[in-house]
């Protein structure tokens, strides 16, 4: 990779292509010309960054010749059909949907737990980011996991409407609305009501009985930790809240680990804060909406089995969830290409 890069970003006047665009500018991430793409529609549109007005360009007539690296955030079809073709044109694609995600030669990245994997990447690869939820789960996890192993994962997952878009982040706050002036609603983005309602319910239903975000997260986990051994039984609840998502996770590990012991390896790892005090505790709104970190609290020993341990877990799913993981899997990136180049000076 060049010193300083040509980045494309797929998606990006959607909510995950939006935030990796702020967050590209917050980091100061190095690059020499930034080009913006979606599809027909917004085509024309304007995004300001760094003090700039920067026109939307139509994906379907780019040229990625032109870019070094794509981070694509948008559907799995628009993965599908693109990012081979931005790969194949000497880009590094960093893929936010779920497309390739399952794919074994496709790597599924956390840079705070498998970061070691980008040591493999080379330019015209593909590299596969993991779900809203999976993210904030394997982070918190992985000190606990490298330090006394873990056998089951029990999780409930409480998650905001923004994982579904725009769309439905409308249909909360016009149904909320709606409600409290005595009106009639009828739903669009959801089956049900989901304003002062929580739906057990989220993408299609498998075979099993489980939702496909559910599987998602045994897959995700399974891959990322590349440990098939752990027993992982999650359910996915869609809640009535904008932003940030929470996991309430029960684990037993393979060895004994005290809540002491498990807060003082948490509180040295990287993407987490660690929230302590008798009622202390990270909230979506109060706390992660808007922030960086990986926020856990209530950690507490599972009185019900010896080797078990409870934590609360609390993120922003569109930024460490999506865009922020993106981007950090770039700066990796960049940073290993930077020591090679003074290396060989």
């Amino acid at each position: 990779m060049p010193k300083k890069i040509n980045v494309a970003i797929v998606g990006a006047t959607g909510m995950v292509g939006s935030a990796v665009l702020s967050i590209l500018e917050e980091r100061k991430f190095p690059m020499n010309k930034l080009y913006l793409l979606a599809s027909k529609r917004s085509a024309g549109e304007s995004r300001e960054f760094n003090g700039k007005m920067l026109t939307v360009m139509d994906l379907e007539t780019f040229d990625f010749s032109q870019t070094n690296l794509s981070f694509f955030c948008a559907s799995n079809e628009i993965a599908a059909e693109f990012a081979p073709k931005a790969a194949n044109m000497g880009n590094i694609v960093i893929d936010k949907s779920s497309f390739f995600r399952y794919h074994s030669d496709v790597p599924l990245i956390v840079p705070e737990v498998n970061g070691h994997m980008l040591a493999k990447v080379k330019k015209n690869s593909i590299i596969s980011s993991p779900n809203c939820n999976t993210i904030p789960i394997v982070i918190a996890l992985k000190p606990i996991y490298d330090a006394v192993g873990i056998s089951r994962i029990n999780v409930a997952t409480y998650q905001s409407v923004s994982g579904t878009g725009k769309d439905a982040v409308s249909e909360l706050v016009e149904q909320t609305a709606a409600l409290l002036n005595g009106k009639t609603i009828k739903p669009k983005v959801y089956p049900q009501q989901i304003a002062f309602n929580i739906l057990p319910h989220i993408d299609d239903f498998q075979e099993n009985g489980y939702t496909k975000e559910e599987m998602k997260i045994v897959w995700e986990t399974h891959k990322i930790f590349e440990d098939q051994t752990i027993a992982i039984n999650p359910t996915a609840v869609r809640v009535p809240v904008l932003f940030g998502h929470s996991a309430a996770l029960h684990i037993e590990t393979k060895s004994k680990i005290t809540v002491d012991q498990a807060a003082a390896l948490l509180s040295k790892a990287p993407g987490i804060k660690l929230m302590k005090g008798k009622n202390a505790y990270p909230t979506p709104a109060h706390d992660a909406a808007g922030q960086d970190p990986v926020f856990v609290g209530r950690l507490r020993e599972d009185i019900s089995t010896e080797k078990g341990l409870n934590l609360w877990v609390v993120a922003d799913n569109i930024r460490i969830g999506a865009a922020l993981n993106a981007i950090h899997i770039a700066e990796r990136l960049f940073k290993k290409n930077a020591q090679k180049r003074k290396e060989k000076s």
